[in-house]
């Protein structure tokens, strides 16, 4: 069954990311809606699939991350990112989409995974 995960890595610190809000948007008719929230685990993984079988559709989504608070709470006055917002296209969804984020205070990247 094909899913959507993800999962966040602190860059700065060599950990994964534990406790960043996560919520999932989809994007249509010029807005974006809410669909889930999560917050990842201490593996910086989330305890289960964003979306699955018959509610993963095709279409386009906005993972948003809330790094600031995550940052704050490690004592890191993070002032250049707020939340980090991954929009991305799900052109098939028989296939796996894993979207993992590589932070620090200053910078982010992402992939698609599988």
């Amino acid at each position: 069954m094909a899913k959507l995960t993800t999962h966040v890595l602190d860059t700065s610190n060599g950990v994964p990311a534990t406790g960043i809000e996560i919520r999932l948007n989809i994007v249509q008719d010029g807005g974006s809606t809410l669909i889930k929230r999560s917050k990842t685990n201490s593996d910086g993984r989330c305890d289960e699939a964003l979306l699955e079988g018959q509610d993963f559709l095709s279409g386009t989504y906005e993972l948003v991350f809330d790094v600031e608070k995550y940052f704050n709470n490690m004592g890191v006055d993070c002032h250049f990112l707020k939340d980090v917002v991954i929009r991305f296209h799900v052109g098939n969804n028989n296939e796996n989409y894993h979207v993992p984020l590589l932070v620090s205070p200053f910078s982010y990247s992402t992939y698609r995974g599988s």
